[in-house]
């Protein structure tokens, strides 16, 4: 589940980790410190290894002055303060990891998963809240594809006011498409990635097509003789049918460029505008956000999104609470309820994903159907947004392990948050 944000070398597909996550702190290997740095210590956007790990570690934090970015802009009122009750006893609190016999503490698991920021709400109010490596409260880091949760967000905003018909072929809201294996899709089923496409993201394949993907929304110039794609939107278009639309969750980056290309194209404003005006303006947040664009200046809206942790969180308590936030609804009900729902699980067990049996995906977010209704948002590296409404908890974490793959973090991640919720439900 990686995003082809940044068309990064095949070495980012490494899931070995050669050093722990105090060994690989970038505070204390030295990246990007000095006036200037000296050469062994820099990181250039050009450089083929400034994803790679360890140097992944800092670059987390910092895309915007690596790439060009647009803003998600919080508007000129005040952040909305989060209430704090600080609970010492959260990093006591124990699970057994899966696949394992050996328990491990709340506290273990952070560097174990080579954690930068975790913040857990109860209730609405913080009562944890820690940062290490390349983050601290002022920062922003990577989302990954927690984006994509965002983007179904805006398109389930949408859908319930009428403005998108989830059941609309694409091709009649993007003509463009229609040529691609998108044209005869439904919205709906680009919105829960049930479309048939012949896109592979196989990382260990050069010749997958992610890469092509990726090659087309770098805004680096292309190189001598490039006649391919050179947006997003353009690689959108080359996409070609594979298997039949509905039949089947099969987790594709480029579903969320295209809900992004309908949401654009039904409002007239690219999904940053769109966050900022509906959201982000209203939530309280503390910070602006942003996307990383491609060379036209289109938001990456499948993988692209940096924001500062906390108002990670505020967009889990939106979530929490069916659209609202500091008594204003910012999100029709009917939008979470969807996405609470959950999708088709026969069709999702069908993706084999070994650690989320019993799961569904549904408006871009992946629904856990446990006994709690605990639902996510989740992205490479181990960036995630974990809901649980039986707790009334939110957990919000942003991390840059080694490993893109979330099979890396889950069995030292999922038990951990369902931990926490239980801790809390019996220290109100």
């Amino acid at each position: 589940m990686l995003c082809a944000a940044f068309a990064v070398p095949l070495a980012l597909a490494k899931t070995d980790a050669p050093m722990t996550a105090a060994q690989s702190d970038p505070r204390t290997l030295g990246w990007m410190t000095g006036s200037p740095p000296p050469d062994d210590k820099a990181i250039r956007f050009t450089d083929g290894d400034y994803f790679t790990f360890p140097k992944s570690r800092w670059t987390v934090c910092h895309f915007r002055e690596l790439m060009p970015t647009v803003g998600v802009s919080r508007g000129p009122g005040g952040a909305v303060p989060l209430a704090r009750k600080i609970d010492a006893g959260i990093d006591a609190v124990t699970f057994t990891p899966i696949g394992s016999d050996v328990k491990m503490s709340w506290r273990q698991a952070f560097d174990a998963n080579y954690t930068d920021g975790v913040i857990v709400l109860h209730k609405g109010r913080v009562v944890y809240e820690r940062y290490a490596g390349c983050l601290d409260a002022n920062g922003q880091h990577g989302a990954m594809s927690v984006t994509k949760s965002l983007t179904g967000l805006l398109g389930e905003m949408l859908v319930a006011e009428g403005v998108i018909d989830e059941n609309a072929r694409v091709d009649t809201i993007v003509p463009e498409l229609r040529q691609s294996a998108f044209g005869d899709a439904t919205v709906r089923q680009v919105m829960d990635m049930t479309t048939g496409l012949q896109f592979s993201e196989d990382y260990s394949d050069p010749n997958a097509e992610v890469w092509r993907h990726a090659d087309a929304g770098s805004p680096l110039p292309k190189p001598r003789g490039y006649t391919g794609p050179r947006t997003y939107w353009e690689y959108l278009q080359t996409v070609r049918k594979q298997g039949e639309h509905g039949s089947a969750f099969a987790y594709k980056t480029v579903n969320t460029d295209a809900l992004g290309w309908i949401i654009a194209r039904k409002t007239g404003k690219p999904v940053a505008q769109l966050l900022s005006e509906r959201i982000w303006q209203h939530m309280g947040a503390e910070q602006d956000a942003y996307y990383t664009v491609d060379s036209l200046g289109t938001p990456f809206a499948g993988g692209g999104f940096n924001a500062g942790l906390r108002d990670m969180a505020r967009i889990g308590e939106l979530m929490l609470e069916g659209g609202t936030i500091n008594g204003k609804r910012l999100v029709p009900k009917q939008a979470i309820d969807h996405i609470r729902a959950g999708g088709d699980k026969a069709k999702f067990a069908k993706a084999g994903y070994d650690l989320l049996k019993g799961w569904s995906y549904s408006g871009m977010w992946w629904v856990s159907h446990n006994a709690h209704g605990a639902f996510m948002a989740r992205g490479v590296h181990g960036q995630a947004i974990y809901v649980d409404p039986a707790a009334q908890m939110v957990i919000a974490r942003f991390s840059s392990h080694p490993s893109a793959s979330n099979s890396a973090n889950d069995p030292t991640s999922l038990p951990a948050y369902q931990a926490v919720a239980d801790y809390l439900m019996t220290h109100p």
